[in-house]
């Protein structure tokens, strides 16, 4: 389905029962509402999901500027007035952890539950030139180079040889990513810098990590759980940065006793 929101067309899908507590997933860059497919599937039958196409990815609209984490979350506040949704657990992977933790910040007393995963609160001064050479490759080469770079870096390599449809499944929507989007987004990500608000967060917060993780490691994870008072923090063994597929049983375990049962020291 898709709605005209902040100014955006936006496609959206919604599962599970009618009803039921709302839980919103939020994508990775260069991704989409697929890579969350495991976890709608095991838990449609406990919540009311909204799984979205982040602005510039997907079937939602690309448009060409550079986007801000503010932009992004205020696109997912219009989308939720549209549905009428005025409170939901969010799980956000990646750049969907960022959003969420923008959004959480922006819009206090909408998230019930917030799961961070495989994401960062800020960056080293240094990687804004790993993403510049990025957004450099996608504007003069398109999204063909990328592609293998990034699967490297989401699975570990007995994953990507043991799992090949998982990961070229994944490979078709990296080179399926608008180059608008994917330049929008990465504009955006480096600029992350909200350590010291996190305890301004009222909400529980789950941070989840793959151990494995090489882009937001499990450094990053635990700094927000350390400036996250009352945080979990779970890191799953053999798993990079698409946790939720490398180990989908583990994941998706966490994150249900996390909705199921709200916050507890760890």
């Amino acid at each position: 389905m898709k709605a005209r929101t902040n100014g955006i067309e936006t496609y959206y899908e919604l599962h599970g029962k009618e009803g039921a507590p709302w839980l919103v997933l939020s994508h990775s860059l260069a991704c989409s509402t697929r890579m969350w497919d495991p976890q709608i599937e095991a838990l449609k039958g406990e919540y009311r999901i909204l799984a979205y196409d982040t602005r510039g990815h997907g079937a939602s609209e690309a448009p060409k500027a550079a986007y801000t984490l503010e932009m992004l979350a205020d696109d997912l506040k219009a989308l939720l007035e549209h549905l009428g949704i005025a409170k939901a657990s969010y799980c956000g992977l990646s750049m969907g952890g960022m959003i969420g933790q923008t959004f959480a910040l922006k819009y206090p007393g909408v998230f019930t539950r917030l799961a961070l995963a495989d994401t960062t609160c800020r960056y080293p001064a240094e990687a804004a030139r790993v993403w510049e050479e990025r957004i450099r490759t996608a504007e003069t080469q398109g999204m063909g180079p990328l592609a293998q770079p990034t699967l490297e870096r989401w699975f570990t390599a007995p994953y990507r040889e043991k799992n090949p449809g998982v990961v070229d499944g994944i490979r078709k929507l990296i080179l399926a990513t608008p180059v608008a989007g994917y330049v929008g987004c990465s504009h955006a990500l480096p600029k992350i810098n909200l350590t010291a608000r996190l305890k301004e967060i009222r909400c529980p917060i789950l941070v989840i990590v793959g151990a494995e993780d090489p882009g937001t490691p499990v450094a990053m994870a635990e700094e927000i759980h350390a400036n996250a008072p009352g945080s979990k923090l779970v890191v799953l063994p053999q798993a990079a940065h698409l946790a939720n597929l490398e180990q989908p049983e583990g994941f998706t375990g966490a994150l249900r006793a996390f909705l199921r049962a709200g916050s507890s020291p760890g």
